[in-house]
Parts: C-alpha cells; structure tokens; sequence
C-alpha cells in the first residue's frame, strides 16, 4: 500500500562505538561508508526508538508493526578527524520513523565532532489496499479490497487495516490498485442535515444526560456541529451517528 501502539515516552539509550578510524585513514579522514560495528549500532538505534515509541492504533486496525531501517551516507565532502569511539544519538525532537537523521558524534579523539547521518525508518504492517484502480467517487465492498504491506510510516494520515472500516464508505480520492487506504481516502460521514432534529448526549465523568436539538448546520464526521436544545442553548459537538450528537462535559 503506498501512502505509519500508545505512544510511550523514549528512553535515549548512550550507546559508544570503539571505532579507530571511523573512515580508515591516518589524520584527517574523509567521509565515507559507516564500519559493520556502528552501522549496526546505529540501525539498533532507530529501530528500538521507532518501535518504543510508535502508536499500533494510528493504523485503524492493522497487525502489529515491523521496522526496518533504511541507512543513507554522509555527505562526502566532510572531512573528519580519526576517533576512538563514537556515540550514535537522537538529536532533540527527531523524527523516528520516516526519513530522518541519527546524530554521531566522538566522544574520544583528538578533535571532538558531530554530524547527522541521514536514515529511512519504515514501520510496515498488514493492511488494507485496493485490489484494482479505484476512481473517487467508489463506494467500496469487500470486492475493491485486497490486504498487502503498507508502510505506516510514509503518511500521517491512518491507514485502515479492518474492512468494516471500510465497507460502504465512498472514495473522495482515486487509488491506484496496491495503493494503501488512509482515513483520508474516504468522504466524510454525512449523519445529519441543518435543520433535522437530533439526539444530544452530554457525556460528564460517569453519567450521561440525553436530550433532543436542532442542527444548525450540517453534523460531518470528525468535525464539530452547532444544536439548539428545546431550551434554546446552543451547544457544540461531535457527531458520531445518524442523527446523534456527543457534548463532553
């Protein structure tokens, strides 16, 4: 699919790499392809990070994840001093998955540096795709879906791994056959019209309170709608059914 579990606070673990001669010349080094040993650390690195951190419930209902990391290269004109050991890091507010960056730095030679290589983090899981080339406007069954491997990462935008999700909603954009499905795809609900009457639920901590309202304007999914209640207040909520209309307390 073309077009990323509760989110846990990361641990940043110090991890230092014995690594003479990063770049394997005497004095001044160019940059050039990382040693087995850091590469491998740095690959640890980003997988563990993204794994801990990524949130399974941002692919409405996909399997478990799977990471893999994708190594680019430093830029070659850098030119940088032998060091004895080298401490692959994440730079504060990095990205950890997606195309990103794990900072090296040499915490042991003559002249202490800091750079940023770049990485690739994929978190791949089973989900839905469309098994032919969809034009907008499709309302999909189960005939338009096929399951493949989609990369979370690639948008923010959910992808959608259960086909109840999906069966009966309409497309709002074409896909191409093999393309994930993102909640983005699909139109938007439409549960009610400016004017229909509708049930109010006012939602506190351990009760709830239901009464009847006017829309004053229409009640689309995932965004918020303006009722009259029979006592004249206007309050504001979401939809989230034919005719149904949450107010938190």
């Amino acid at each position: 699919m073309g077009r990323q579990v509760t989110m846990r606070p990361m641990t940043q673990r110090r991890t230092l790499i014995p690594c003479l001669a990063l770049f394997a010349l005497a004095g001044a080094a160019m940059a050039g392809p990382l040693e087995p040993d850091l590469s491998q650390q740095v690959q640890r690195l980003a997988r563990d990070s993204a794994s801990a951190a990524w949130v399974s419930s941002t692919a409405l209902g996909a399997t478990p994840a799977r990471v893999e990391v994708e190594l680019g290269q430093l830029d070659p004109r850098l030119t940088l001093a032998p060091c004895a050991q080298i401490e692959p890091y994440l730079p504060a507010g990095t990205r950890l998955y997606g195309r990103t960056r794990i900072g090296l730095r040499c915490v042991q030679g003559p002249t202490r540096w800091n750079v940023s290589l770049p990485v690739t983090v994929k978190v791949l899981a089973t989900s839905l795709v469309a098994g032919i080339a969809l034009p907008a406007g499709t309302v999909l069954g189960t005939q338009h879906l096929a399951s493949g491997e989609v990369d979370l990462a690639a948008s923010p935008d959910p992808a959608i791994g259960q086909a109840e999700l999906a069966v009966g909603r309409t497309l709002a954009r074409p896909l191409a056959a093999g393309d994930a499905l993102r909640k983005g795809d699909l139109k938007a609900r439409h549960w009610f019209a400016a004017g229909e009457m509708v049930m109010v639920v006012a939602q506190g901590q351990g009760f709830a309170v239901t009464a009847e309202g006017q829309a004053l304007g229409p009640g689309l999914e995932g965004q918020p709608a303006r009722i009259r209640t029979e006592s004249g207040r206007i309050v504001t909520g979401m939809p989230v059914a034919e005719r149904k209309v949450v107010v938190p307390l």
